[in-house]
């Protein structure tokens, strides 16, 4: 957005019959009073949204506001306790590491504002409709802006050679399946997004895949609480390796990242549960390694092998038929679609060992005559 898009407030904010009524000042601070525009300006808030939006937004959306703190775009909470994991646990070191995360990881969050009013900060922000308040997100002006090289580009099918989500096909935004009791958060602090009780299942939709009348519900039933959805029904996604943080000679933040590549692998569920009791899911390589934080303090991540590389993913894009579920024999005895130690760097093997599918658990060929 150029720089006068960003900031041209649309007069039809006033004509909104909630937001409008409001004086900018009530929910930015400042002095409306005050000729003098500089002095105007003192104590004005950009965001009166985060980090508490109590005042702001509470006043009348007091249910979403007492939960704000914990939904995960806000707290960024699981990135924090994974990284918390695999710190020394020296509290010196352990210091330098959460003071590199806050520079560089948490840079990312959300809030009321940077979803409804503007694009989030992280994305270079900027007012998406001259401060009108949009009910539903824009996907590719808030979600998509933010989760864009993997989640964005595997929806839109923007990696060359992959077709878009079929449920992009059908024109399916993110809050068809994302709502927003699930954005706002609950109360309660996960551990990762998959524990979140609201978040979204395939079968809210697909209700009727092990209905006897349902086509390939032989199949379905076969494979049932064994391997995920995505197993059979995801393409390549993007796989990223390696990414290191510091500050240049200004004292500018940055990062580098190592190659990214488009593969499909097939793991252990490393966070079994009741609502995800499959033996096999997709997994996706992050990009982290036990250096990532080495511009502020050698070693920071001692335990680094706590917890995979190589993590449960649930890609977004989908098709009905893929190259895995052509045949029963695509996938059985397929060694090529399964995280085997060969995959994995000899320095994440102990990390990954919880998810790497060892030889003899690999489902076999099938008989075909």
């Amino acid at each position: 957005m150029a720089p006068h898009e960003k900031l041209f407030v649309d007069s039809e904010i006033a004509e909104d019959e909630n937001h409008g009524e409001l004086g900018c000042e009530e929910c930015h601070g400042g002095d409306p009073d005050e000729e003098d525009w500089q002095k105007a300006h003192i104590g004005v808030i950009k965001d009166p949204s985060y980090p508490d939006p109590s005042n702001a937004c509470g006043a009348c959306h007091e249910d979403i506001a007492e939960h704000y703190k914990t939904s995960l775009h806000v707290s960024l909470s699981p990135e924090k306790k994974m990284i918390d994991k695999r710190a020394d646990s020296d509290p010196f070191v352990h210091a330098k590491v959460d003071a590199a995360r806050e520079t560089h990881c948490n840079s990312c969050h959300s809030s009321c504002g940077q979803c409804h009013i503007s694009r989030p900060e992280s994305v270079e922000g900027g007012l998406m409709e001259g401060h009108l308040f949009q009910k539903r997100p824009p996907m590719q002006q808030v979600c998509t802006a933010c989760h864009g090289s993997r989640i964005g580009k595997e929806y839109l099918g923007k990696n060359k050679g992959y077709k878009p989500d079929i449920h992009k096909e059908k024109y399916f935004k993110c809050s068809k399946c994302h709502t927003a009791d699930e954005m706002h958060g609950d109360g309660k602090d996960y551990a990762n997004r998959y524990e979140v009780e609201n978040g979204p299942k395939c079968l809210d939709c697909h209700e009727k895949v092990y209905d006897a009348a349902s086509e390939n519900t032989k199949n379905h039933w076969i494979h049932k609480d064994q391997v995920s959805c995505n197993v059979c029904h995801s393409q390549s996604y993007k796989n990223c390796y390696s990414c290191h943080v510091g500050k240049d000679e200004k004292g500018l933040k940055y990062y580098k990242t190592q190659k990214s590549e488009m593969q499909f692998k097939i793991g252990l569920n490393p966070l079994k549960s009741k609502k995800r009791p499959e033996t096999f899911v997709t997994v996706r390589h992050v990009p982290v390694t036990q250096s990532s934080f080495k511009f502020y303090v050698e070693n920071g991540l001692k335990n680094f092998d706590r917890l995979p590389t190589w993590k449960m993913t649930t890609p977004h894009n989908i098709r009905r038929k893929t190259p895995q579920n052509q045949t029963c024999n695509a996938c059985h005895g397929n060694t090529k679609l399964f995280l085997i130690s060969s995959d994995v760097d000899e320095k994440e093997l102990n990390a990954n060992k919880t998810v790497i599918v060892p030889m003899d658990r690999i489902p076999e060929k099938r008989r075909t005559d």
